[in-house]
């Protein structure tokens, strides 16, 4: 199992005028391991295609991350912003799926 170290991103939502309303993330930095690493090229309606990964990062979560793991929206990987598709929560830990790019 690699280890893996990086940024979450933590989405919650603040009105800017009536019936407006804007996400803000916050950022929290976790440590855990990679579970799974695997990727997956979907040739759809884009012109060069879609990667996708199906990686499972295991993290040690803390009080902040177990009180908001349903508002996790991306987690930092490679050097890229990647969509959290799936959270498991297994004390002590949280088990985050990934999937396509972060926009």
């Amino acid at each position: 199992m690699a280890r893996w170290y990086g940024a979450i991103g933590f989405a919650s939502s603040h009105e800017t005028a009536p019936g407006v309303f804007m996400p803000d993330i916050e950022e929290r930095f976790y440590s855990g391991n990679v579970v799974r690493s695997s990727s997956r090229f979907q040739d759809g309606s884009t012109v060069n295609g879609e990667i996708t990964v199906s990686n499972n990062l295991s993290i040690v979560a803390d009080p902040f991350a177990y009180k908001n793991f349903m508002h996790i929206r991306y987690a930092e990987w490679m050097e890229n912003k990647w969509k959290v598709t799936n959270v498991e929560v297994e004390y002590p830990r949280l088990i985050l799926t990934l999937g396509g790019l972060y926009e």
